[in-house]
C-alpha cells in the first residue's frame, strides 16, 4: 500500500516471516511521526528499494491510518503538504499526482457524460 500524507510517503507491505506491517519510506522524515508515536526504531537500509523502514503492527498501522485521517483540516492537499514538508517534498508529489492522469477513466473528463 502506498500512502501519502502532509507528513511524507510511505510504502506498506507484511513481513512474510512474522506477518508484521513493514512500513518504508524514501526519506526518513516521512518515518518521523510514526516512529514517535510507536517508539519504533527507524532502521537505515541504504541498498534497499526503500531505505528506511519500521516495524508496526496491524492496529498500529490502522491508528496510524485513523489518526491521519482525523486531523485532514486542509481544504488543498498539495498546498497543506508545502506547507509542511517544503518545496522539493511538494514538487515531486505533484508529479506523482500529474501522472495519475494516465489512469483516468476515457470518459472522464467529457462533459456530455455529467
Amino acid at each position: 500500500m502506498w500512502i501519502f500524507t502532509t507528513s511524507g510517503f510511505i510504502s506498506a507491505v507484511q513481513d512474510p516471516e512474522d506477518r508484521t506491517i513493514i512500513v518504508r519510506s524514501r526519506d526518513r522524515a516521512s518515518l518521523d511521526s510514526i516512529s514517535s508515536q510507536f517508539s519504533s526504531l527507524v532502521i537505515a537500509t541504504p541498498l534497499a528499494d526503500y531505505p528506511y523502514r519500521l516495524k508496526l503492527n496491524s492496529e498500529q498501522l490502522s491508528k496510524w491510518l485513523a489518526d491521519q485521517a482525523s486531523c485532514i483540516n486542509y481544504r488543498n492537499f498539495k498546498s497543506e503538504v508545502y506547507a509542511v514538508r517544503g518545496s522539493k517534498f511538494s514538487k515531486t508529489l505533484s508529479k506523482v499526482w500529474s501522472v495519475m492522469h494516465d489512469v483516468e477513466d476515457d470518459r472522464t473528463r467529457r462533459r456530455d457524460e455529467i
